[in-house]
């Protein structure tokens, strides 16, 4: 639930993260400020409350044939001395305080006693990690288009994008829509640009690739010489067919008799006039076709070696800004736009503004209606969730603002998809970047954001757990203490009252192995926390003792 909250984006759900986001973070915060913070601060300060003086105790380090041992000494207020000469060992004493000495013995059985509590979180964390695999790679393949075309500069503005956060985007350069398709068909590219009515998708296609939105739309942009249209005689084809006195084209139709360049089937154009051309009852084999690449056939138009050359691009491209002020090229007017965009979903209806292109000279000199297929960003689903999530954030800058077809914010959206649109799209299309992104390096939310699930089961699990360690602390503290009450009780059971007293050899025996006992327990080091358990096994050997002696 809180998870939903935070990263949703419908009704209400600004005012629902203000007051999610406090619950979360005392969640997280509150275990360890109750483990480790208010245990270490009154650790310290009753430490400070009981030690009035500060005793000192000596760490030597004893150096000898590049061999380093540690040892620590007893209580001392003064310096050791070693001989120099020759392979002595050489020794340094330092002093510290005997406060300082038992709260690193705290601490000591504290790490021991969290330790393996921590080991289990940490390899819980470490197999989630491994298996959800939050972090996205840091090289991902796109496939762009020609040289100079929009695919291109498109391709660009993403690589800049994901660059700051560090992503590596390695262009594809490819013909276009349909080769960027079977290049994501044969796995060898991540994401690609491919326009709408490319191709056909089959079952397979829908379980292999996914859309991350629309967009821009990509106006099929037909181009032709005025001078070649004047040529060709009006008695020569039917009324409608090419040949105008005015040197226009008004229809699909006015094609016949015109040396015409589709261009190469990888860039898709070719399949989408096809379709074109067979709604009006035109037989492509009735045309002179030429698949020249784009640049390619561009020269040839320009030199009078073509008469009309067909292209799908956006208005980015170098090569529609330059044809629109050529003088001597024209460009078609699909007045039957409308009538495109109702028979063919992929199609929508484009209107070229009179003097968007150049105000002052007034170009195009009129509006121009175009048929537009939608472009859309296809990646395969075995891409990254969090590469496809950066892809789609950066679409929303990119494509976001206003065009010559488009308003502002139009674009990217979730219409004219022949393909199921990823999840990750679909959110960042709708709601934009996801709260923690906003405020926190794009590596960090990307992490909290797909372990969260996990990380609130963990800690679901952990928390009854760490129950277990105040005991365990506990008993490993005073294991130390009770272990001797074993060898004492020994002791206490071996006294013999008609062995002849305390001056009997049996019970001076154990008399001695009392005094022992008795000087290895005040070699213990335990917390000041549980002195008193210390205190209370030195008063116990003491009444033994005391039994032994009054025999």
């Amino acid at each position: 639930m809180p998870r939903a909250t935070l990263s949703g984006g419908g009704t209400g759900s600004e005012v629902m993260q203000r007051i999610a986001a406090p619950m979360v973070g005392g969640m997280v915060t509150a275990p360890l400020l109750s483990m480790l913070l208010i245990p270490a601060a009154y650790r310290l300060m009753r430490g400070r409350g009981l030690t009035k003086h500060r005793n000192q105790f000596a760490i030597i380090f004893i150096a000898s044939n590049a061999r380093y041992y540690w040892a620590t000494g007893t209580i001392c207020t003064k310096f050791t001395e070693f001989d120099a000469a020759g392979q002595s060992p050489h020794a340094m004493v330092c002093l510290m305080p005997k406060t300082i000495r038992y709260t690193l013995l705290s601490l000591r059985d504290l790490a021991v006693s969290v330790g393996p509590f921590v080991v289990l979180a940490v390899t819980l964390l470490v197999l989630a990690y491994w298996w959800l695999d939050p972090n996205p790679p840091k090289r991902v393949v796109l496939a762009t288009g020609p040289a100079q075309s929009a695919y291109e500069e498109f391709g660009k503005r993403y690589a800049k994008a994901l660059s700051a956060e560090g992503i590596e985007v390695v262009l594809q350069p490819s013909e276009g829509s349909a080769a960027n398709l079977q290049l994501l068909r044969d796995g060898k590219v991540d994401l690609g640009f491919v326009q709408g009515g490319t191709s056909s998708y089959t079952d397979q296609d829908a379980e292999n690739l996914a859309s991350l939105g629309s967009l821009f739309v990509e106006p099929l942009w037909l181009f032709y010489r005025e001078d070649a249209v004047r040529k060709v005689k009006p008695g020569a084809a039917k009324k409608g067919d090419a040949g105008r006195a005015d040197g226009t084209l008004a229809a699909l139709t006015d094609l016949q008799g015109l040396r015409i360049n589709l261009g190469t089937p990888g860039s898709g154009v070719p399949s989408l006039m096809t379709k074109l051309l067979e709604s009006n009852r035109i037989d492509p084999a009735t045309l002179q076709l030429s698949r020249l690449e784009q640049t390619p056939a561009t020269m040839a138009f320009l030199g009078g070696e073509l008469d009309a050359i067909v292209f799908a691009s956006a208005p980015e491209s170098l090569m529609v800004q330059m044809l629109l002020q050529t003088p001597g090229v024209r460009l078609m007017n699909f007045s039957q736009s409308e009538a495109y965009s109702r028979r063919f979903e992929f199609l929508s209806p484009a209107r070229l503004p009179r003097g968007i292109v150049d105000l002052a000279g007034n170009i195009p000199p009129e509006d121009v209606r175009l048929v537009a297929p939608t472009t859309s960003l296809i990646t395969r689903t075995q891409t990254h969730p969090a590469l496809q999530q950066l892809f789609a954030q950066a679409g929303n800058q990119i494509h976001g603002s206003a065009g010559w077809f488009k308003s502002a914010r139009e674009y990217p959206n979730r219409d004219n998809n022949e393909l199921p649109i990823a999840k990750e799209a679909e959110r960042a299309i709708k709601s934009g970047a996801p709260m923690l992104q906003r405020y926190l390096p794009f590596w960090v939310a990307n992490l909290v954001e797909r372990m969260w699930l996990v990380m609130g089961i963990i800690l679901a699990i952990m928390l009854p757990l760490s129950r277990i360690i105040p005991p365990l602390y506990a008993f490993r503290v005073r294991s130390r203490i009770f272990r001797w009450y074993g060898q004492l009780r020994d002791i206490e059971q071996r006294i013999d009252p008609s062995a002849g007293g305390a001056d009997s050899r049996s019970n001076q025996a154990l008399l001695a192995e009392l005094n022992n006992l008795e000087s290895r327990a005040e070699r213990i080091s335990v917390p000041l926390s549980y002195t008193d358990e210390l205190y209370a096994l030195r008063s116990n050997i003491h009444l033994v003792r005391r039994k032994l002696q009054r025999l």
